[in-house]
């Protein structure tokens, strides 16, 4: 991944992006600390994001803290 200055990026915009379409990534930075990301736009795959959920459900389902509540065990934690 390629790294461009803030300065240099703003001036150099739609040659970027067009380099961004073709598949590059790049991360921009402000006195060489990174501060952004220039990535390919991927559309969200509803499906997967659906699965993810799905998925995560079912772990609930099987899985249990034995009767704890999570701001119980939180409170208990920072007591220690």
């Amino acid at each position: 991944m390629s790294e461009i200055g803030a300065f240099e990026a703003k001036t150099h915009l739609p040659k970027l992006l067009q380099r961004v379409e073709a598949g590059e990534r790049f991360v921009i930075t402000r006195h060489n600390r990174p501060v952004a990301e220039l990535v390919p736009f991927r559309p969200r795959d509803d499906a997967v994001v659906r699965s993810a959920i799905d998925e995560l459900k079912a772990f609930q389902r099987t899985h249990s803290l034995g009767g704890l509540s999570v701001r119980r065990m939180v409170e208990e934690a920072r007591r220690r």
